[in-house]
């Protein structure tokens, strides 16, 4: 249960510390007094977004803890002491949040920081806050099964169903990707498996196309070749004239110096054009014009242009190209194996899940009659005599079982039932909801549960009648509820007043006469009068009497 609330600089609170005791605490006062600031501080302690705006002016933080006592042996107990924040032989439980004014939020547990989802989580253990639109929160589906699940005490097996469908989803992904690796894969080696087909049949040789583009420079140049030998032969045969002349000048009988020189220099050209000559004729004799081999060659180097051009690689790259393709294909790996072992553990996975799901089927289709039976009995308590509810199970494999569950009502007999938010009026699901949130709250375990005007919208006996309803949850749990209704206000075994004065926000327990003058403001407005009170005090009376 909560045991004490304490509240620092929050909007306009500067502090307040308040005590709880167990049963039902209602909490009253006037519009804009302030109930919605117990409210906030709460939610802010169960993980809820913090904002700056919620630390009061000219303060640089606000404080909020509650303490919590724990019964022994729950598992929230054993899960703090597990996390080492909670000593065996205690049973208090101390959560504090702290927010400074530029939003920047501290969470802590017995005075060990956490993160603010581990908060949350030890939050939603210890108190459930039950706004004044609840019971449009629970035209949800989601909301509804859970409920039902709460009823049937079937938190531990839609946990094992959920992770069971997490794992069994989880192994589905990733045989889902496997597939397209091995479809790529596949698509990958049959494209290496063709190009390499290419290269062999192309049968690439180191250092072959330097020699490919000389021989075919040669042979495209052969006939141009022999055209510029016979020209240049041509004129070698001014030598015979040149011959003459030297062996003229070689008969003058003089010994002069330079004519000897001349005579030299005559001869040594002579005997190197005759060199020359004798060159060019065994050169032409080996130029060959071969038109059939230049067209072998300029294929040959086409060939292996084209396959440079497909692989986007340099001619010269080829080889090594074509190595590196092999390589890749030599060493890819075949995911068909494990593709194998994961279809066959999918199966057991999903197998687990269906056995588990089933098995939260089962239990929710033998609570449901019950859990519509006790609904059924606060609707007519409430004023809806032909109230009744029925729940419909939609077939649909999810983390949350096999089915969807669907809450039909129906106000009239003479109609058939349909979904809550459609068939019932707004004052309606008010009632019908409150009934739905008794019974799951009677059969859960959170030792407190904080309701906000779930009386709006009803007064007199019906009023009456939720407040003794609210009472009687109060054996089971804590109940904490803010009400604008007197006769839920009498029936409150604590009865707390929330006050404002200027910007300063306080609340109070209230003494028996205090009771009397504010359930007589209730009853009356301002001008409470002395029919007020004795209407008061008779309201106390009966509620004492039970």
């Amino acid at each position: 249960m909560l045991k004490q609330l304490t509240i620092q600089n929050y909007v306009l609170v500067e502090h307040l510390d308040i005590s709880f005791s167990d049963g039902l605490t209602t909490i009253t006062g006037e519009s804009g007094a302030g109930k919605s600031i117990l409210l906030g501080a709460l939610s802010l302690l169960l993980g809820e977004r913090a904002r700056s705006d919620t630390v009061r002016p000219g303060a640089t933080k606000a404080d909020i803890s509650a303490e919590f006592a724990l019964s022994s042996g729950t598992p929230l107990q054993q899960q703090l002491i597990a996390d080492e924040l909670m000593d065996a032989n205690t049973e208090d439980c101390l959560l504090r949040r702290v927010i400074s004014a530029e939003g920047r939020s501290r969470a802590f547990v017995n005075g060990v920081p956490v993160t603010l989802n581990y908060l949350k989580e030890v939050g939603d253990a210890l108190v459930e806050i039950q706004g004044q639109n609840e019971h449009q929160r629970l035209t949800d589906r989601g909301v509804q099964r859970a409920l039902l699940d709460d009823y049937a005490k079937q938190g531990a097996q839609t946990i094992k169903v959920a992770t069971c469908y997490r794992t069994w989803q989880s192994t589905v992904q990733r045989i889902t990707q496997l597939q397209e690796q091995v479809a790529t894969q596949n698509d990958r080696r049959e494209l290496l498996s063709y190009q390499l087909q290419e290269f062999t049949a192309a049968s690439l040789q180191d250092g072959e196309i330097a020699d490919l583009e000389r021989e075919q420079k040669r042979l495209a140049q052969a006939q141009d070749i022999l055209q510029t030998l016979s020209q240049a032969r041509g004129e070698f045969e001014a030598l015979d004239g040149l011959r003459a002349t030297a062996r003229s000048i070689g008969e003058i009988d003089d010994e002069h110096p330079q004519l000897q020189a001349t005579k030299d220099t005559l001869e040594s050209a002579l005997n190197l054009l005759d060199d020359a000559d004798r060159d060019l004729r065994h050169y032409q004799e080996h130029v060959v014009v071969d038109p059939e081999s230049l067209q072998a060659i300029e294929t040959r180097l086409q060939l292996i242009y084209d396959l440079a051009r497909k692989h986007r690689v340099q001619p010269e790259q080829l080889v090594e190209h074509a190595e590196a393709l092999a390589n890749e294909l030599g060493n890819m790996s075949s995911d068909s194996d494990e593709l194998a072992e994961l279809l066959a553990v999918q199966q057991q996975q999903h197998e687990d899940y269906l056995q588990e799901a089933q098995k939260l089927s089962t239990a929710r289709r033998k609570h449901s009659q019950p859990f519509c039976s006790a609904v059924d009995a606060y609707i007519h308590a409430l004023g809806i005599g032909q109230g009744e509810l029925s729940l419909v199970f939609h077939d649909q494999q999810s983390e949350n079982g096999l089915e969807q569950v669907e809450l039909h009502v129906t106000t009239n007999k003479k109609f058939a039932p349909g979904p809550l938010g459609r068939i019932a009026s707004g004052g309606e699901q008010t009632r019908i909801g409150l009934a739905i949130q008794i019974v799951a709250a009677a059969n859960s375990a959170l030792p407190c549960l904080v309701l906000d005007e779930a009386d709006v919208g009803v007064g007199g006996t019906t009023a009456d009648t939720v407040g003794r309803i609210l009472r009687d949850l109060a054996e089971h749990t804590q109940v904490l509820c803010v009400t604008h209704a007197p006769q839920v206000a009498a029936l409150g075994q604590n009865h707390m007043r929330v006050s404002k004065d200027g910007d300063h926000t306080d609340i109070q327990p209230l003494s028996d006469n205090d009771r009397v003058e504010e359930l007589a403001r209730m009853l009356a407005g301002a001008d409470i009068n002395t029919k007020a009170r004795t209407y008061a005090k008779e309201l106390l009376s009966q509620a004492a009497a039970g």
